[in-house]
């Protein structure tokens, strides 16, 4: 068996839209997020379909981006029947919970409906919809010194609590 590389990091998270243009507007001119591509085409290199599509995206401050495809239909993606609506989601940091705080007053202007801010104990953060339907979060780490540290010594043993739980075995 190959040994695992090392993965550096998110290169993008790409997610269908209703309207290219809308999307653009939200993420750009409404969050702050440059459009730096997007590629028209009419097959699919990875499935060799043939399926007119714009494929775009913007960049994050970390240079991964957020990329969106629009197949032309004009349909809103749908949500996941099984799912509740608060779990999929795009979490996307910030500097400081001001900056969470004046995206929140910022998308409020723009007639988006946030959250509150929601004190997660180590990241406070908003949630909100974007035109398509895909929950995003715009977070601002806030744990104390160790609680990282801390946390990935006690998830494996959280996975194994969780699993004996959801499996209807005795924890412990």
């Amino acid at each position: 068996m190959t040994e695992a590389r090392p993965l550096n990091g998110l290169y993008h998270f790409a997610y269908p839209c209703r309207d290219a243009e809308e999307t653009r507007h939200f993420y750009e001119d409404i969050l702050g997020l440059p459009l730096v591509n997007c590629m028209m085409s009419e097959h699919v290199p990875s499935t060799g379909e043939e399926q007119p599509y714009v494929h775009f995206f913007f960049a994050l401050g970390d240079g991964s981006y957020i990329a969106f495809f629009d197949l032309g239909g004009n349909e809103k993606p749908a949500p996941s029947p099984n799912t509740p609506d608060w779990v999929q989601h795009f979490a996307i940091e910030t500097n400081s919970v001001d900056d969470v705080e004046a995206m929140r007053v910022r998308l409020a202007s723009h007639g988006v409906k946030t959250t509150p801010l929601v004190d997660h104990g180590f990241v406070r953060s908003i949630y909100f919809f974007d035109p398509n339907g895909l929950r995003l979060e715009i977070a601002a780490r806030t744990e104390e010194p160790g609680f990282l540290a801390q946390a990935a010594a006690d998830a494996h043993d959280t996975l194994t609590a969780w699993n004996k739980r959801k499996h209807g075995k005795p924890a412990g």
